[in-house]
């Protein structure tokens, strides 16, 4: 019988926020993830990258400081630092456990670019907030030595925002396609990828962070996976969450999902790329499906227990 072909989307609350938590929920992960393989799936793992590219592009700017000849890290470069970095931890807890309940599947991480569009709207209007909190003071100094785009955050202070574009395609898909077909477990665009422009042959890094779940639809499209499962810190989606009506969805069919999405039900940069990407991947397709549930609950929504199923 053809294997189940599953992306699963891991959310940042999978990773941990330093090294230590990384290993330790690396680990958890990575048996929710198997858990999959004992179903019998065959899985693809992608995975955010906010907490990490962060981190990294602060520790590259505070060099920059120390040492004048060292220049500033371009963000597509930390991006690249922050798959390595992470898909490492992942890679080592998958083969672990795969190995003690007696798989001998290989485990890959691919190093994943995605080309977007350079006339990409968003570019025009930088939103992904990235890196630490920041004195109006600090935040000034970043945009005259770095030329940050930097926003005040509800209050908070000021973070570094770039763009968001949407990803167009995944230079490595014929490498990563060839590894699954294979019976590789591969991990793959993390962070939503390495983002680049083409100009011919030639693939050049741009400032900007792609979102991982439009990443992972496209990814899903291009194996042919049969379902996309995005992981999020819920179990269910709900429309008009946090009122006296709030309703959790068993399940959203896409025209359900376009409707909701028209009302203004789902919070920008928080829920509504997570359903926008479920209700593209399953309207591309008869017969695929996406689930965005919690990461403790793939499993079960795998077996159709839970979760809110996404369909046609």
């Amino acid at each position: 019988m053809k294997k189940k072909r599953i992306v699963i989307a891991l959310g940042g609350n999978a990773l941990g926020t330093t090294l230590s938590e990384q290993r330790k929920a690396a680990g958890h992960t990575a048996k929710v993830i198997v858990d999959l393989v004992d179903e019998g799936c065959e899985v693809i793992v992608t995975h955010g990258n906010g907490p990490q590219v962060g981190m990294i592009s602060n520790a590259m700017a505070a060099l920059s400081r120390e040492r004048s000849e060292q220049p500033n890290t371009p963000l597509s470069v930390c991006v690249a630092m922050s798959q390595a970095y992470i898909g490492y931890d992942l890679q080592n807890a998958l083969r672990e456990e795969l190995r003690l309940r007696g798989y001998d599947t290989p485990v890959t991480t691919m190093m994943t670019q995605v080309r977007v569009n350079e006339d990409d709207p968003a570019f025009l209007s930088p939103s992904k907030p990235i890196g630490h909190f920041m004195t109006k003071e600090q935040a000034e100094e970043a945009e005259k030595q770095y030329g940050y785009v930097m926003k005040e955050d509800a209050g908070r202070g000021y973070r570094r925002v770039v763009a968001s574009p949407r990803p167009a395609e995944i230079i490595e898909i014929d490498a990563i396609r060839s590894l699954v077909d294979s019976g590789h477990l591969v991990i793959a665009c993390g962070g939503g990828g390495i983002p680049v422009t083409r100009c011919d042959a030639r693939l050049t890094g741009a400032s900007a962070v792609i979102d991982k779940d439009f990443a992972s639809c496209l990814l899903a499209e291009q194996l042919d996976a049969d379902f996309l499962i995005i992981l999020t810190a819920v179990e269910k989606v709900a429309v008009n969450f946090g009122k006296w009506n709030e309703t959790w969805l068993d399940r959203m069919t896409v025209k359900d999902a376009e409707h909701y999405i028209r009302e203004g039900q789902f919070a920008p940069g928080s829920m509504l790329p997570k359903v926008q990407a479920a209700a593209e991947f399953a309207s591309s397709r008869p017969g695929r499906n996406a689930l965005i549930t919690l990461l403790e609950k793939a499993r079960d929504g795998i077996c159709g227990t839970t979760g809110t199923l996404i369909c046609q």
